[in-house]
């Protein structure tokens, strides 16, 4: 039977890379996003990845989602959970509505995807879950404290997880990114920046699906990943 690897959050930079990497691997990929369309057009390229329109933020949604991909693919052993969202301000210029938007992302909806994931993962020997962080969840800048406070939470939640479902054979990583994702848009907001400025999403793949082959005695939770010429 093949093993299924559900990404939440799927763009063109990390999300798309992490789903041909597991497709690559021999995975069913049961890709979730908001976007029906872009999710639409991946599912076209990639006969082996299935769409699931789906609101991270919605706790019914992701229930039913995953009951779902059960169903029609087979239980999660690998969840990759690349949903995301920034609002870079300080306290006094970002709303109330701001800091509740990006903790509801980042946050709330890395514990509904957990939560409705365990039966999956507890249905297999070993697991995985796997969360795509940044720095601010280490550093809060006076401009990121939307941005900052919850990646700080996202961490912190990840942790917990890796605490409490270890003993459980369950692997559970937090990839710090540390930098910015060449994506052609990044490029046309940063025209100035020359090619060691950006971090390759296939990179991040990579170094996510090598966490997931680690050997239970040396796992990681925490990976830093940067280009060179990032200033850290």
């Amino acid at each position: 039977m093949q093993k299924v690897c559900a990404v939440i959050g799927i763009g063109p930079g990390n999300g798309l890379a992490l789903v041909r990497r597991f497709c690559r691997e021999g995975y069913r990929v049961a890709m979730l996003s908001r976007n029906e369309d872009y999710l639409a057009e991946v599912e076209g390229e990639l006969p082996e990845a299935k769409a699931f329109p789906c609101d991270a933020t919605d706790g019914e949604a992701v229930n039913r989602t995953f009951d779902l991909i059960r169903r029609e693919l087979g239980p999660v052993s690998t969840l990759v959970y690349n949903a995301g969202a920034g609002v870079f301000k300080s306290v006094e210029d970002a709303s109330e509505e701001d800091f509740e938007k990006t903790w509801r992302v980042n946050t709330f909806g890395l514990m509904l995807a957990a939560k409705a994931a365990l039966p999956h993962l507890r249905d297999h020997k070993q697991a995985n879950l796997m969360v795509t962080g940044a720095s601010a969840a280490w550093r809060g800048r006076a401009s990121t404290a939307p941005f900052a406070s919850a990646k700080a939470a996202q961490r912190s939640l990840a942790q917990s997880l890796a605490r409490q479902l270890g003993p459980e054979n369950i692997h559970v990583g937090y990839l710090v990114i540390d930098g910015v994702i060449d994506l052609p848009r990044t490029r046309e907001m940063l025209p100035d920046k020359p090619d060691d400025f950006f971090i390759n999403a296939d990179g991040v793949a990579d170094a996510i699906w090598a966490l997931c082959q680690q050997e239970r005695s040396a796992w990681t939770f925490e990976m830093d990943l940067r280009p060179f010429g990032e200033n850290w």
